[in-house]
């Protein structure tokens, strides 16, 4: 059967067979299709093994090995490096010393005695479920359908209806070795079944090949679907029918690029967070039923679900017609919510806290919903806030899946707890990467699509930023954002001289973000004329540009700023030619002693919004930058009687370091202001080698 309608089969012949005498390279195969499908599993959840036979480092003896995905990795993107191999003999010999429930972490450390591969990764807490199965090849998933079936009111008899004696069924249990034992007794009770159903988790099944434990985990949630949405058309409706109408699409965007802000401040009380924002269909059908009232606060069912989501969403009672562009009205409605819902995580946490268990997190919802608008995430990062939002829809899907068949149930809040504030979970937060300077901070850097701009917006990157970039050429912004990772920068077309492009692409910036933290002012073009020559459209377009749309990015980003209520960075792009008055520069000139002075004024200004205003003064960069491709460098090279191929070093001779300056150097003096000078504003650096005439003082 290759012919599925709930799944897809992805399993490729001739790449298969290229890896055929590598098994553990055909189970990464394996691992890294059945990632490729959110249906089947989701960004980080579940985890999937081999077992081969090697030869013993030490005796030259054949031992059996078992490589499964290590602990914090992703079967979609499993890599030689992610996974652990162990003696399966080794880790077997375990039982012999196991004292029981009470002796859960002290097993998982004595899994690092079973190490076969010295560049393991270091074993997930699933590692023994693998091992104390007999089958080579073991597929632990997460699949909507399997984790709806687990979920159901009566899960085992609705196993039973399904699968028949096909299928295993073992309660829930927090995961590792004597959920192990309970998945090998099963098999012993139940000789010649497929697979097992996990309570409230989702399933384990294997086969003799690769490909055969693959089709293994098609078939079954192929068989799962299939027989949920049979029971869903027999119901007749999905929950409890539609309570209200979603607004059309481009209000709901327009809503919730306007709250992002809002939520996003509310959101960091504690730690700033980015956002992320979904209307899809699955997501409308359940906020906008009447039945979202009773299912949302019962929480997710599937550990993997609430480690990312937290155990229940912040469901606002805003009516979807609210006007919300009023902030401070709004800030006046939601802000009881996010309090409650703080308060209400606190009594979760004291009343099911443990002795020994880690401090309180970070008690602010994760997941947010607005009915009849969408549903928002925010988090540490992008891909966290959009992981998030993912795993939600998972587990809309399987209240879906589970009221279908019987009714919905979640896990006690106990038991949910004890796996949030688990110390070996703590240990894996605590074994994260530090975060980099820029991290959680989203910048918007005009002018973006090359020079000056893009360098910019590479170094904001490189150290943690998200970043928009805007240009009026598409065609360079589409070439430029190709050169960022996934979750990293977006671009919006923008001309700077018109307010409603300039909102459109704060709008972006909001939905893909939640918000912004950095904007730069980068768009520039430089005309060098005499004044005789200078022609009256010369002066429109430079004070459009470099000044009107100055003006028009702090209006509306730093109205953004304010209503995130978390500060931020205007940083404007002048020139030395602000400060000093040099020869055939009236209009670049002007406009740049203008970008500089109404610098000082917003900074002035805004400083009590925490918000810090500086100038970044440039000269003399000609290599890669855009502005010296047109008239610019003919004009300058005429101007001090050169050619234009002498320019960069000219430039680079008449300043006190004899450098030439680039793009990048520009690039650091923003990145200094926005990370490291945090207590000045009001500020001009320049960086131009060292020019005398311009020095500010």
């Amino acid at each position: 059967m290759k012919n599925f309608k709930y799944v897809d089969y992805l399993w490729d012949e001739k790449k298969a067979a290229a890896l055929k005498d590598d098994q553990v390279a055909l189970f990464l195969y394996r691992s890294n299709i059945l990632g490729a499908d959110l249906r089947i599993t989701n960004f980080g959840g579940g985890n999937t093994s081999c077992k081969t036979i090697e030869k013993d480092p030490l005796t030259g003896e054949e031992v059996e090995v078992m490589w499964v995905k290590g602990s914090g990795g992703d079967i979609g993107t499993l890599t030689r490096s992610g996974i652990a191999g162990l003696y399966v003999k080794r880790l077997r010999d375990l039982k012999a010393i196991y004292k029981g429930i009470h002796d859960e972490d002290r097993m998982v450390a004595l899994y690092n005695h079973c190490i076969y591969d010295l560049d393991s990764k270091a074993p997930s807490i699933d590692t023994a479920l693998h091992g104390l199965l007999p089958f080579k090849h073991i597929d632990h998933l997460h699949p909507d359908a399997l984790i709806a079936v687990a979920a159901a009111k009566d899960s085992e008899k609705v196993t039973k209806e399904i699968w028949g004696d096909k299928m295993g069924w073992v309660p829930w249990q927090r995961p590792g070795f004597d959920l192990a034992m309970k998945l090998e007794e099963c098999l012993t009770n139940n000789p010649g079944i497929k697979g097992i159903v996990l309570g409230s988790h989702g399933i384990f099944n294997w086969g003799d090949t690769s490909y055969e434990c693959y089709m293994s985990s098609l078939e079954i949630i192929e068989e799962a679907s299939t027989y949920i949405e049979k029971k869903t058309k027999e119901k007749g409706s999905v929950f409890g029918g539609q309570k209200i109408k979603s607004l059309p699409k481009t209000e709901r965007l327009d809503k919730a690029a306007e709250l992002m802000p809002l939520l996003r401040g509310l959101c960091s009380s504690e730690n700033r967070m980015l956002g992320h924002f979904s209307d899809n269909d699955i997501i409308m059908e359940y906020i906008n039923s009447n039945d979202l009232e009773r299912l949302a606060p019962m929480g997710t069912s599937c550990p993997d679900h609430f480690l990312r989501t937290k155990i229940m969403p912040l469901v606002l009672t805003l009516d979807p017609n609210e006007d919300v562009s009023n902030s401070k009205t709004i800030l006046k409605k939601l802000a009881p919510a996010f309090e409650s819902y703080r308060k209400d995580y606190a009594a979760y946490y004291n009343s099911c806290k443990k002795d020994n268990s880690p401090a309180i997190r970070d008690p602010n919802p994760v997941i947010i919903i607005y009915p009849g608008v969408g549903m928002f995430s925010f988090a540490k990062n992008k891909q966290t806030a959009r992981v998030a939002n993912e795993f939600y829809v998972n587990a809309i899907n399987v209240m879906r899946g589970a009221e279908a068949l019987t009714s919905y149930t979640s896990l006690p809040r106990q038991e949910a707890f004890d796996i949030e504030y688990w110390l070996l979970e703590e240990a894996k937060l605590q074994r994260q990467p530090k975060e980099k300077p820029l991290s959680r901070k989203v910048a918007l850097v005009s002018g973006g699509g090359g020079g000056i701009g893009k360098a910019i917006a590479d170094k904001l990157a490189a150290e943690g930023a998200n970043i928009v970039l805007t240009d009026i050429v598409e065609e360079r912004l589409v070439e430029a954002v190709a050169t960022f990772g996934k979750d990293v920068a977006t671009y919006a077309v923008c001309d700077v001289t018109n307010a409603d492009s300039v909102k459109a692409a704060f709008k972006k910036a909001c939905l893909e973000f939640g918000g912004v933290d950095i904007i730069v002012h980068s768009a520039g073009l430089s005309i060098s004329k005499p004044l005789g020559e200078h022609e009256e459209k010369d002066w429109d377009i430079l004070q459009d540009v470099l000044v009107k749309g100055q003006f028009l990015l702090a209006k509306h980003g730093i109205a953004i700023m304010q209503n995130q209520n978390m500060g931020g960075d205007f940083i404007s792009i002048a020139s030395k030619n602000g400060l000093f008055a040099g020869p055939n520069n009236v209009g670049y000139g002007t406009a740049k002693a203008a970008q500089q002075h109404m610098a000082r004024l917003l900074a002035a200004e805004l400083g009590g919004s925490g918000i810090r205003v500086n100038v970044i003064n440039p000269d003399g960069v000609i290599v890669g930058s855009k502005i010296w491709e047109g008239d610019w460098a003919e004009g300058r090279a005429k101007t001090y009687g050169i050619t234009v191929e002498e320019l960069p070093q000219f430039y680079a001779n008449r300043n006190l370091l004899k450098q030439i300056i680039y793009p990048a150097d520009i690039a650091n003096g923003v990145f200094s202001l926005v990370a490291i000078l945090n207590k000045t504003t009001g500020n001009i650096i320049n960086v131009d080698g060292g020019m005398p005439v311009a020095f500010v003082r």
